[in-house]
C-alpha cells in the first residue's frame, strides 16, 4: 500500500458496517474541514470572488478525471438537474431509454416530452426478464430513425451491471449518448469522452457531499444541445445588466444557471483532488478485490448473488437475494447490526462498498445474511 493510499484512507471515518456508497457516500475529513473553511471565510465577508475561485479549481479537475475539455464542463448541484438541462436541450426527435433505469434518468424525458420538447421511447423489453441489462443489442434493435439521442446508466443502480458504453457508442452511430455516470465515476476507470453528456452527482462514490456534481460534453453535444434551461450566468457580459438577452457561452458554461455554492465547489474540489492523488485505477482495484471477496462468500454460503459475477462486468454493487420475500425483515436485522444497504424491493438487498470498506464490515453482514430466514 502507497503512502498516498493510505492518506487517502485514513481521511474517512464512516462506521465498519457502512455498505450502501451507493446511496451516499460519507465524506472524507478534507472535504468537511474545507466546507468548514470556505464557511468561516464567506462569514467573515470575503469577497465573493474570492470563494468562487473554488469553481475553477473543480471544473480543472474534472475536466483531467474526465479527459473532457475544460470549457466543455459546467457544475451542477445534481444528477437530476443535469439530465434535465440535457432533457430539455435535446435537439427534437426521439430520447431512448430503458424503463428500469433510476428515476432521475427518466423524470428528465419524461418532463421534456411534458413541455412537447421530445419523445420518449422505452427500450424493447426481453420476456421475462424486466431487469435485463442495457446492451449494444438491445439498443440497436431499438433505435427509430427518428432517435436522436440514447440515455443510459454507466452502471445499473438495481444490479451492479456495467453498460458497454464503447459497444452502445458504436451502435448508435452519430446519435447522442447520454451517461449518468452517478454509480461509476470515481470508481471505473475507463473511456468517459465515449459520452456525448456525461453527468455526475458527487454526494455517493465520489464522496463530496450532496449539492456536488458537473455535466461534461462532448464536441457533438455541444453542437447539438441547446441551453433552454441556462441563466444569466451563462451568458456573455452577464454582469452588463441591460433588460436584453446575451448570447450564450461558447461552451459547457452556457447551461449554468445562476452562481452556485462555493462550499459544493470547494468540497468536489477536495474530493476529486483526494481521489487523483490515488488515481481511479487504484480505487477500482481495492473495490472490486473486496467486492469479489464478498461475493466468494455469499456463494459458498449458497446465498443467491444477483450481480455480476466477473469483476469486469460489475462495480461496487452486490445485490443478494433474499428467499420468501424476508428482505424488509433482513434489512432490520441488518441495521440492527450495525450494517447500512439498500433494500430493494421485498426480495433483494444491494450492499456497497468503497476502498475504505474493511473485512470485518462483510463480517457483519454475512452474519446476518446466514442466520436463519
Amino acid at each position: 500500500m502507497t503512502a498516498e493510499l493510505d492518506d487517502y484512507l485514513a481521511s474517512f471515518a464512516e462506521p465498519t458496517g457502512y455498505l450502501n456508497f451507493g446511496s451516499y457516500g460519507p465524506p472524507s475529513r478534507a472535504v468537511v474541514e474545507t466546507i468548514g473553511r470556505l464557511t468561516a471565510a464567506a462569514s467573515t465577508g470575503v469577497p465573493s470572488a474570492g470563494l468562487h475561485a473554488e469553481d475553477d479549481n473543480a471544473l480543472a479537475a474534472v475536466a483531467r478525471l474526465t479527459g473532457f475539455d475544460r470549457g466543455a464542463v459546467v457544475l451542477t448541484p445534481s444528477t437530476s438537474f443535469g439530465l434535465l438541462q440535457i432533457a430539455f436541450g435535446l435537439p427534437r426527435g426521439a430520447v431512448l431509454v430503458s424503463s428500469a433505469e433510476f428515476p432521475s434518468n427518466l423524470y428528465a424525458w419524461w418532463r421534456a416530452q411534458d413541455a412537447g420538447l421530445t419523445t420518449v421511447r422505452t427500450l424493447r423489453a426481453v420476456p421475462g426478464d424486466e431487469l435485463a441489462p442495457v446492451t449494444p443489442e438491445r439498443v440497436a434493435a431499438s433505435l427509430t430513425p427518428d432517435t436522436v439521442a440514447v440515455a443510459v446508466s454507466a452502471v445499473d443502480f438495481r444490479t451492479g451491471v456495467r453498460a458497454d458504453l464503447a459497444g452502445i457508442r458504436s451502435a448508435i452511430g452519430d446519435r447522442l449518448l447520454v451517461v449518468d455516470g452517478i454509480q461509476a465515476f470515481g470508481v471505473v476507470d475507463t473511456d468517459w469522452t465515449l459520452a456525448d453528456a456525461l453527468v455526475v452527482g458527487g454526494q455517493k462514490w465520489l464522496r463530496a457531499g450532496w449539492g456536488t456534481g458537473f455535466v461534461a460534453l462532448s464536441p457533438r453535444g455541444l453542437a447539438r444541445l441547446r441551453p433552454i434551461l441556462g441563466g444569466w450566468t451563462g451568458v456573455e457580459r452577464s454582469a452588463h445588466y441591460d433588460g436584453v438577452p446575451h448570447e450564450p457561452f461558447p461552451g459547457a458554461q452556457r447551461f449554468s444557471t445562476t452562481n452556485g455554492s462555493p462550499f459544493a465547489s470547494g468540497a468536489l474540489a477536495t474530493a476529486l483532488a483526494q481521489l487523483e492523488s490515488v488515481g481511479v485505477a487504484a480505487v477500482q482495484r481495492r473495490i472490486e478485490s473486496t467486492a469479489s471477496a464478498f461475493i466468494g462468500r455469499l456463494l459458498a454460503a449458497d446465498l443467491p448473488v444477483l450481480s455480476p459475477l466477473p469483476s469486469h462486468e460489475r462495480a461496487g454493487l452486490v445485490v443478494v437475494g433474499i428467499a420468501h420475500g424476508n428482505a424488509r425483515s433482513v434489512h432490520e436485522r441488518l441495521d440492527a447490526a450495525g450494517v447500512t444497504a439498500t433494500v430493494h424491493g421485498d426480495d433483494r438487498i444491494r450492499f456497497s462498498m468503497h476502498a475504505t470498506t474493511t473485512p470485518a464490515a462483510l463480517d457483519a453482514a454475512l452474519a446476518v445474511l446466514a442466520e436463519p430466514a
